[in-house]
């Protein structure tokens, strides 16, 4: 594409912006108008999040047969106490947040094409065992945080080669030590138009659509012990998008189940928004739907977007703390459910403060600790969520 091709279309698109310029601001007014009001709805300054006693969101849990836990990174754990005590407090389950993908951060899982660099994920390990902590994998499969090198290395005739060493040296060194392994993230995108719902990742155009079943397999065989799980977003909302990607999945594990793919779980990512049509009735029918094919299900990476919530932090709060509350309410009504996991612990540290910022250039604050390591409404909403679950 040659330079004054490039100006022509920027100076085209300036000018379009120009001649509708009036047209968006109204529309812009218009969805702030509607925004507002779904705040006003959501907001119950009455509503009250109280609890009893002083047990941890791990006890409350335990005590209705379900596990609490988080997403952690190394560099957070191995260097702030504070934090370090809360998770051994709080939860029963530990997440790697990224020590067990493919290639995050500085050091990772695979610098190369032929090595594996473990040092990090070991020592989440090692953590996890000395404070009695469940340890979940997350992941073996996904089309994002693949090593720069994947592209010019991995290729049709060697695809499945470099997929198989993956999973079973990683699974094989931890085989007895996981709870469960997310095998395979995020895999359907309806918005790729195929039949099958299949998102057209590197994966898919190197292996085809088997290359799920093979990823399940590989697992089962390295550690038969673990939970294997299927792990997606945009499962939540009464939308026609997640109610397209609700169908699509389900349609996914109805296939696995019955070719005999060894998988035990759905699980279900729940970042959730306030500016979303929850519909409580329609998460519980796909919850029982995808229960009816014996699978367990996971809350696997729970927080809330907070960057269209007001400033104020006491509103801002209380919205968080209904939009936890509602969500586990129906979601936990399902006896399948077996764990929730929050994607953090602390808003001192969450991926929501780089990826969806405030335009204000406050503090997001979507976890149930803020960045003082206090509880806060999320936490009374979790916990409140437990105490009224019933038994597994």
């Amino acid at each position: 594409m040659n330079n004054d091709f490039l100006v022509t279309r920027r100076r085209a698109i300036k000018l379009g912006f120009g001649m509708f310029a009036g047209g968006v601001g109204a529309v812009t007014t218009s969805k702030t108008i509607v925004l507002n009001h779904q705040i006003q709805v959501l907001d119950n300054p009455n509503r009250k999040f109280s609890i009893s006693g002083n047990f941890s969101l791990k006890e409350r849990a335990a005590a209705k047969g379900l596990m609490y836990g988080a997403a952690i990174q190394y560099s957070q754990l191995s260097s702030d106490k504070e934090l370090a005590n809360i998770v051994k407090h709080e939860c029963r389950v530990l997440v790697p947040e990224w020590e067990l993908k493919w290639h995050v951060g500085k050091k990772p899982l695979r610098p190369s094409p032929y090595n594996f660099d473990f040092t990090r994920a070991d020592w989440m390990a090692n953590f996890a065992k000395t404070h009695g902590l469940l340890l979940r994998g997350h992941t073996l499969v996904w089309h994002e945080s693949l090593p720069p090198w994947f592209k010019s290395t991995v290729n049709r005739q060697n695809a499945k080669q470099f997929l198989e060493r993956h999973i079973k040296t990683v699974v094989k060194r931890y085989a007895g030590k996981i709870h469960s392994w997310d095998v395979v993230n995020e895999a359907i995108d309806t918005s790729d138009h195929r039949s099958d719902g299949l998102r057209t990742t590197p994966w898919l155009k190197l292996l085809g659509p088997n290359y799920i079943d093979l990823a399940f397999r590989l697992a089962a065989e390295s550690d038969p012990q673990a939970l294997l799980v299927y792990n997606d977003f945009g499962l939540d909302y009464d939308t026609p998008q997640n109610e397209a990607k609700r169908t699509a999945v389900l349609k996914l594990l109805e296939r696995l189940k019955s070719q005999g793919t060894p998988i035990h779980a759905l699980g279900i990512q729940a970042h959730l928004s306030p500016n979303r049509n929850f519909n409580p009735k329609k998460l519980r029918q796909f919850l029982r739907d995808v229960a009816s094919l014996e699978l367990k299900i996971m809350i696997t990476e729970m927080d809330v977007k907070d960057k269209k919530l007001p400033l104020d932090i006491v509103v801002r709060d209380r919205i968080i703390a209904g939009l936890y509350e509602d969500y586990l309410a129906a979601a936990l009504d399902e006896q399948a459910v077996i764990a929730v996991i929050n994607w953090g612990l602390s808003d001192r540290y969450t991926w929501l403060s780089e990826f969806q910022p405030r335009r204000d250039q406050a503090p997001v604050r979507p976890l149930p600790f803020d960045t003082k390591m206090q509880r806060k409404l999320a936490w009374n909403a979790i916990a409140r969520s437990f105490d009224q679950a019933p038994e597994r």
